[in-house]
């Protein structure tokens, strides 16, 4: 089982108390009530974008809600707001994602975890099995603490299950620290017992990479050696996989288009929406190397993007807000604290805008950029690696990759007006932090969504050992169109 991040991020919004039938036998309400309550519940609905549903199953009554009276919630509200789509497998891949749904719960009273599961949030057994399979249930000895937006009646609920008499009681946690028992870990095995007190936290839609199953993984494959592989990773793909995902990954399908037993591992990462050169370890040692290169500086990025407007040559520098959420914030000027990145821009020359069919192709997203006629392809030394520091770095100078659905609309929403970009060349000064933080969830709220195909960004080149071993990708997706 891999070892996870604490839980603080992914309760940033809790959105429901537990619910609970009466009845002294019972530890919750029957499975499909309370599926059912959750389904239906209004501030569920209004934060659909987040919609993490915290509750907690217990001896004692939590709340006095019962089975009679969550129907009756349901009869006045099931017309007004849809139920959860019907679940089957996993398979075969969906085209879209579905909107999040995740599911936190804490175990009443042990078992095998894919029949608790099932019986809890009253999934199918396969669907719960593929959900395994896929990495999209986590663990944790104990449940980790609600975030600092959680409602008394929540932070209540996480006392009752934490409380030191009812830890002190089970085995599993001696030796241990209440931090250590919150660590969470994936689910790797359907028949996995979990005892009662136990965490769990199920993805019940996880983040799907249908562009997996359309590529040929073998002609992708760059080089073979005894201890890596280089991938020409297409872009729609994640390199190594999501917190809820790790089936549909750059790892998983090029080791079984290799026919390797033992999977290959992440060295480091490109973004889903990039194609490129990414390097795959075959063995734990080599992993541990590289990434010590990675440390030291030793290994050489060369990245081809395409952008909406000309970047000028030389050296380009900014400081990166440290947070570590999309978008990624930069300012041209020092601020304590704040990431130095760099990059160096070795060429630029005026190419052909996309063509509509490859564009459609590669299903490109317009994001509403005025001039279609010309684009620049820029040939770019990475100095400094940091997430989405060229998409970032080269939206900041007015020059957007194309396609570049999160940082393109906030680079159209400054020309227009720039003075809303508070790190901008035009910002305004202001009187007091509070408004300068308005004036930052201002600056964000221009941002789009994250891409979910192919932007104008390719890892062409990858060398470490001086040039020793060097890699380039083939030709990026926008040269296809061109005879």
């Amino acid at each position: 089982m891999a070892a996870l991040a604490p839980l603080a991020s992914f309760f940033s919004n809790v959105l429901l108390s537990s619910l609970r039938a009466s009845n002294p036998k019972g530890l919750m309400v029957p499975p499909g009530v309370l599926l059912r309550a959750l389904s239906t519940s209004p501030r569920s609905r209004t934060r659909r974008s987040n919609k993490e549903l915290w509750w907690v199953a217990k001896k004692k009554p939590l709340a006095q809600v019962s089975a009679a009276k969550a129907d009756a919630f349901l009869s006045s509200e099931s017309s007004v707001y849809p139920r959860y789509p019907e679940y089957n497998r996993l398979l075969p891949c969906p085209q879209q994602n579905q909107p999040p749904r995740i599911e936190h719960l804490v175990v009443s009273e042990g078992g095998i975890v894919v029949d608790y599961i099932s019986k809890a949030l009253d999934l199918p057994s396969l669907f719960v099995a593929d959900l395994i399979h896929f990495g999209a249930v986590h663990y944790a000895l104990v449940c980790p603490k609600p975030p600092p937006s959680a409602t008394p009646e929540q932070v209540r609920l996480f006392k009752e299950v934490t409380e030191p008499s009812v830890l002190q009681k089970r085995s599993s946690l001696r030796g241990k620290t209440v931090r250590e028992a919150q660590k969470t870990y994936r689910i790797t095995h359907v028949n996995e017992f979990v005892e009662a007190g136990t965490y769990l936290r199920v993805h019940v839609h996880p983040k799907r990479f249908p562009r997996c199953y359309e590529v040929d993984w073998k002609s992708r494959i760059i080089a073979v050696t005894a201890s890596y592989v280089v991938l020409d990773k297409p872009a729609a793909t994640s390199v190594g996989g999501t917190t809820d995902n790790i089936e549909e990954s750059c790892a998983t399908f090029t080791s079984r288009a290799l026919g390797l037993e033992t999977p290959l591992r992440t060295t480091h990462q490109i973004d889903n929406c990039t194609e490129g050169c990414v390097v795959l370890a075959k063995t734990k040692e080599f992993c541990a190397i590289f990434h010590g290169m990675i440390r030291e500086k030793q290994v050489k990025k060369l990245y081809l993007g395409l952008a909406a407007a000309p970047v000028p040559l030389g050296i380009i520098s900014h400081y990166m807000r440290p947070v570590n959420i999309a978008p990624r914030l930069v300012s041209e000027d020092f601020i304590e604290g704040w990431h130095l990145c760099q990059l160096e821009v070795l060429e630029c020359k005026e190419v052909p805008w996309p063509s509509s069919d490859v564009e459609r192709r590669y299903n490109i997203e317009g994001c509403g950029w005025p001039s279609w006629s010309v684009a620049y392809e820029c040939k770019i030394n990475l100095l400094t690696g940091k997430t989405h520091q060229v998409r970032a770095q080269l939206a900041a100078i007015g020059a957007p990759l194309i396609g570049d659905s999160m940082y393109m609309p906030a680079v159209i929403s400054e020309k227009a007006n720039p003075l809303i970009n508070p790190f901008g060349e035009y910002r305004k000064e202001y009187t007091s932090h509070e408004d300068k933080m308005a004036a930052v969830e201002e600056w964000i709220s221009q941002y789009g969504k994250e891409p979910s195909a192919a932007i104008g960004l390719q890892a062409s080149q990858i060398s470490w050992d001086n040039g020793e071993c060097s890699y380039e990708a083939g030709a990026p997706w926008w040269r296809h169109g061109i005879a």
